[in-house]
């Protein structure tokens, strides 16, 4: 396959946000709802996204901090980062401030020797869950926003927005590429369509106490779209 197709991404966050899981999911269609710590897994899948063919290496890291460590600088050299938080838990979206910072670092040593930077994207986890949501959808969108990413809400469980995730992270490295090929400003974040205003007032309604979870919401969900 031509280099040009060939992506590797880095799937990272704090320890059980679902990173293993949403991978799995892309990789070999599973779900497993056993938590399992992951020191690091690579995997390699093919997908054609736009009529193109892309083969994406996959690295899940570790996100207990007693792994983190072990971060090797080859995740680094990926082309996108696909930071994942747990909307079910405050403290993992606060958890990602590690990795974008050693992202960043990366980013502006690449931009220095006229690189192409990486492609971030922010997925909020576990968004089937809707009555034990501790982190609001525009909360998570405004911390990706201030931090140059764009941002996606998922569920593996239920297959939400997994497989549109990873478009959008092909499509943004592409983007990133043809920018820096062109010798444009390939810095700068590359946006799609604007995620819709109705997530707020969806967020209020799942704070009823007569909503059920999960399969109700999951047409909803599956209408999010990266910004």
């Amino acid at each position: 396959m031509d280099e040009n197709n060939r992506i590797t991404i880095t799937v990272c966050g704090d320890g059980g946000c679902g990173k293993s899981s949403i991978t799995l999911r892309l990789v070999r269609s599973q779900w497993t709802h056993e938590y399992d710590p992951t020191i690091e897994d690579s995997y390699s899948v093919t997908r054609t996204i736009d009529g193109v063919s892309y083969f994406l290496m996959l690295t899940d890291t570790a996100g207990q901090e007693e792994y983190r460590s072990l971060w090797a600088a080859s995740n680094l050299r990926s082309d996108a980062f696909l930071l994942v938080y747990d909307i079910t838990n405050p403290h993992s979206l606060d958890g990602l401030e590690y990795f974008t910072e050693m992202i960043d670092m990366e980013e502006e040593n690449r931009i220095d020797q006229g690189k192409v930077p990486p492609v971030k994207i922010v997925a909020g986890n576990k968004c089937d869950l809707q009555g034990a949501r501790q982190i609001r959808s525009k909360d998570g969108l405004e911390w990706a926003r201030r931090r140059g990413c764009g941002f996606m809400e998922t569920s593996a469980r239920e297959m939400v927005n997994i497989e549109e995730t990873f478009a959008h992270l092909v499509r943004r490295v592409v983007e990133a590429r043809r920018l820096a090929a062109a010798g444009g400003s390939a810095a700068q974040p590359v946006r799609t369509a604007a995620l819709p205003p109705v997530i707020e007032k969806e967020d209020n309604k799942s704070s009823s106490p007569n909503e059920k979870d999960g399969a109700s919401k999951i047409g909803f969900w599956k209408r999010l779209r990266c910004w």
